[in-house]
């Protein structure tokens, strides 16, 4: 008997590591993302392919903080989770989380389809820091993993195509202030959870794009995707053509036969139906298939080496099995962002469910028959078909609300005066970082912040960007119009606003940090680590008065200083921020990192030797980032310990 989709609430615990307070000093610097190539690169590329690559990336993190108050100390937590099931699949999606749909069960087999993370523990690999691996995860606004990885989205029933409910997850992506939603739902006695996407651009003006939906696996597997060739992207920052499947002697397409880290984006032939596949050795697994304007497939390896492994202990839990991700994008390769023009949408539906065929013999003959398995179980036509029964459904506005979302939408909507049926942004959702904001918005001016509070997030679009030019020429004003110059690319306007925030102010150091960003970025150290050792001293002497903000603050702002302080060789003054610092600070890994630097600094090798032999783990440690062994090379000629190779390349 067919069982009614139903959606439920229930409540996960799961070994989950903290995940502290977000970094409250402005991104200034320039995103430091890996998928990144050289321009002599892009002259062998298909024409429409390098014009996207060149497409407006993006270059700021700006108006969205950073998330690096997470550690690596995991207790049982209790997770809320929504539950949408019918009589084959269940699907378990984490609304605080980004709507990570974390599991989907086929029913009559008891087998879990996606690679299923027994642990939350978030890394450095979002656009903004915290992320975490596992399930299926939306990733909208630039290349990476989005900055709403962990973040809540809104969440609510809404009527599905032919009966039954739908969950709907919707949010304001920040980064390129767009409005988003995905739709899932399960036919009564279907295989397949579909996900009805769509992106919207109200602006009048066309906004850069970007979508990928990364599905997590188990590693030992082969993946199946209709293509003959593929782009491949590693670490050394290079995009070029290989076959597909194998490539260099070695068939790609398992995930356990690479060395190292790296993204295969299979040149999947126009015209042809658009799916992947994850298989394991007796040709079960998952497959997720899209109408075509999702054109993308990809596959990722994290490679046998010691950084590869190292990686997936540090995300998952030891013991448990690695994992490889399948994936579906707008463009052909996560370097690129297509155009989406003004007053306009784009939306597309997916379908993920179980999936057995052939996965080993020779590559077309492999590929045909599993097309047409895929026929048999989900024509093409049924994929259209349930896309254009979706559609309507789109603007159905939503019914019970199971989870709530951020308040920047709401401002976004009331500032505008957007209609946005089916994913409402409602003014009950504003709250405590909004205020600021639509104070300036309703009154013209911003109010100062209560107590000695860090200035809070600054918003940096044209429209905000304008609103303080006009507002009261306060210091707070004068800090916040700074951070929004500087994001425009006017940084000497900037820097001119910074130096009037200076004035009639009794809290110098949000200014003065920021005017030492600008200094390093002008190259000049020597001024920018004075600055920064006169912020500090001055946020010191008037510490925060907001329970926990105060400790994030000048661990955030101590970091900084001692790195600029030691740029220049002004050890002792590095070593004068370092015992400042909270004691609970110093124990960090990222801090014990930068104890190690300072001791060698300051000629005391052994002492700096010592830290490494202690151990220590830099909880937000960057993806691709090998400070660790630039630093153990400076120590010592000896092999860097498999602890801490995360290297994701081959060492140079």
């Amino acid at each position: 008997m067919e069982v009614v989709t139903t959606i439920r609430h229930e409540v996960l615990t799961l070994p989950a590591a903290h995940l502290g307070p977000d970094n409250p000093l402005p991104a200034l610097r320039p995103l430091d993302e890996t998928h990144r190539i050289e321009d002599r690169d892009k002259e062998d590329l298909p024409r429409d392919m390098a014009r996207q690559i060149g497409h407006a990336p993006l270059h700021s993190l700006l108006p969205v903080p950073v998330r690096d108050g997470y550690d690596r100390r995991r207790a049982p937590r209790a997770v809320d989770a929504l539950v949408i099931e019918n009589d084959r699949l269940r699907a378990t999606v984490l609304p605080a989380l980004g709507g990570r749909v974390v599991s989907l069960v086929h029913r009559p087999t008891g087998r879990e389809l996606l690679y299923r993370n027994p642990v939350f523990q978030p890394a450095n690999f979002a656009l903004n820091g915290a992320w975490f691996s596992g399930g299926i995860e939306w990733n909208i606004g630039a290349t990476g993993h989005t900055t709403l990885s962990c973040s809540p989205v809104h969440a609510a029933r809404v009527p599905a195509p032919g009966g039954g409910e739908m969950l709907r997850l919707w949010e304001w992506e920040r980064l390129r202030d767009l409005p988003f939603q995905v739709d899932l739902w399960l036919p009564d006695g279907s295989d397949f959870l579909y996900a009805g996407v769509r992106i919207r651009n109200p602006h009048e003006m066309p906004v850069p794009t970007y979508w990928w939906s990364n599905i997590a696996v188990p590693e030992e597997c082969r993946v199946l995707a209709p293509a003959e060739e593929a782009w491949h992207f590693g670490y050394e920052r290079r995009l070029r053509r290989v076959p597909v499947p194998e490539y260099d002697g070695v068939d790609r397409t398992c995930p356990p036969h690479s060395t190292y880290a790296a993204d295969y984006f299979y040149d999947v032939p126009d015209g042809r139906r658009r799916w992947i596949a994850a298989l394991d050795h007796e040709g079960h697994g998952l497959v997720q298939t899209s109408t075509d304007a999702l054109r993308g497939r990809k596959l990722f390896v994290w490679g046998r080496g010691p950084g590869g492994r190292s990686w997936q202990r540090w995300l998952t839990e030891p013991g448990t099995g690695g994992y490889c991700e399948i994936q579906a994008g707008l463009a052909r390769t996560q370097l690129e962002h297509v155009r989406l023009e003004a007053e306009s949408e784009v939306s597309w539906l997916e379908a993920y469910g179980p999936f057995t065929t052939r996965p080993e013999g020779e590559w077309n003959g492999v590929l045909k028959e599993a097309e047409n398995r895929l026929e048999a179980v989900l024509p093409r036509a049924g994929v259209d078909s349930a896309y254009a029964a979706w559609r309507p459904y789109a603007d159905t506005e939503p019914g019970e609300r199971l989870a709530a979302g951020s308040g920047w939408g709401a401002l976004e909507v009331l500032r505008a005066g957007w209609k946005l049926p089916g994913t409402p942004f409602e003014e009950s959702t504003l709250g405590e970082e909004q205020a600021p904001w639509l104070h300036l918005l309703r009154a013209g001016s911003l109010p100062e912040p209560p107590g000695t509070r860090p200035p809070g997030g600054t918003l940096v679009a044209r429209h905000w960007r304008d609103m303080l030019e006009t507002a009261p020429a306060t210091p707070l004003t004068e800090y916040h119009l700074g951070v929004a110059q500087w994001h425009a690319g006017d940084r000497a306007q900037a820097e001119r606003s910074w130096e009037r925030a200076l004035r009639n102010t009794s809290s110098w150091w949000p200014a003065l940090r920021c005017l030492a960003v600008a200094d390093q970025e002008a190259r000049h150290p020597e001024r920018a680590a004075d600055r920064y050792a006169r912020a500090f001293d001055d946020l010191c002497r008037a510490p925060c008065d907001e329970e926990g903000a105060g400790t994030a603050v000048t661990a955030a702002l101590g970091r900084e200083a001692i790195e600029a302080l030691l740029a220049v060789g002004r050890t002792a003054d590095a070593r004068s921020v370092w015992r400042r610092l909270d004691p609970a600070t110093r124990a960090r890994g990222r801090f014990r990192l930068t104890e190690a630097a300072l001791l060698l600094a300051e000629g005391r090798r052994e002492e700096a030797r010592a830290v490494f032999d202690a151990g220590f783990e830099v909880a937000d440690l960057r993806e691709g980032d090998e400070v660790i062994g630039r630093l153990w090379s400076a120590l010592t000629d000896e092999p860097l310990p498999e602890r801490h190779d995360f290297r994701m390349r081959p060492t140079p």
